[in-house]
């Protein structure tokens, strides 16, 4: 096997940027241990940034490479499966015990599990889609709901139950085969409205502004609902479709029965 020098597989601005995120991911588990989830929860939204902006950069300077996805991969581990499940166990999980480590446990692996699935399909798999829930969405989610509740919105009585809840959720939905859109299709300088777009994306901004700890908990439950949701729209779709068809058929064999029928009997009135 001819190898590859390392040299011609290494693109220092999208790696700059991903090890941004993993440096992030490393600074929200040291203060997920010391107790300040404040800070922890904040440095995961920060990795979430650096994470957008590593493949837009790469694809911008044509640099991507399979070192860097390679490297995208094992950074959105620790910063999005590794430090948002530490970050719940030491928030909330560790007080009940087995369960509690248990869920943690669980969200992780399944990361680990969705990264290594999206690492072997990334040639063949629809731009427009994920293919389950993406760690990323699934990571933001689960820190929003710790900001959520750290800053005295949720119900107190909800806290334990929503925390052993959300990462038997999130886990199954990473590995699930469950369409999620991407949103890499959209392309601002060719869309007609991208003037529109633009003005919506700034409305979006001001809104996230305005109340940030319950609005992006909100966008994430959104996100997370948007895959089922449209799934089961285009499975009753396509159930519709289907019988509208097998309706469609049923009648015109009906009348292709009546009109041999009367071919028949005008045969045999002739005869």
């Amino acid at each position: 096997m001819k190898r590859v020098p390392l040299s011609k597989g290494v693109y220092i601005l999208p790696s700059l940027f991903t090890t941004g995120s993993l440096f992030c991911g490393f600074y929200s588990i040291v203060h997920s241990v010391s107790g300040d989830f404040v800070r922890a929860t904040i440095a995961i939204f920060a990795a979430g940034f650096f994470d957008l902006l590593d493949g837009r950069i790469a694809r911008l300077t044509k640099s991507e490479s399979d070192f860097g996805v390679e490297y995208d991969s094992l950074v959105d581990l620790v910063s999005f499966g590794l430090a948002p499940a530490l970050l719940l166990y030491m928030w909330n999980l560790k007080d009940m015990g087995r369960i509690g480590w248990l869920a943690a446990f669980v969200y992780f692996a399944c990361g680990a599990l969705r990264l290594a699935r999206y690492n072997i399909q990334i040639g063949t798999i629809e731009k427009k889609r994920f293919e389950g829930l993406p760690i990323p969405a699934a990571a933001l989610t689960l820190v929003s709901f710790v900001i959520f509740f750290e800053t005295g919105y949720g119900m107190p009585l909800l806290r334990q139950p929503l925390s052993l809840f959300f990462p038997f959720l999130l886990g199954p939905l990473m590995v699930s085969r469950i369409p999620y859109r991407s949103f890499k299709d959209l392309d601002f300088k060719r869309s007609r409205n991208a003037f529109y777009l633009l003005v919506g994306m700034v409305g979006v901004i001001l809104v996230i502004a305005s109340d940030p700890e319950r609005v992006l908990f909100y966008i994430g439950l959104l996100y997370i609902s948007s895959g089922p949701l449209e799934k089961l729209f285009l499975s009753w779709k396509a159930h519709r479709e289907k019988a509208a068809l097998t309706k469609g058929e049923s009648l015109w064999r009906r009348r292709r029965r009546k009109i041999t029928v009367l071919e028949e009997s005008r045969d045999r009135n002739a005869g």
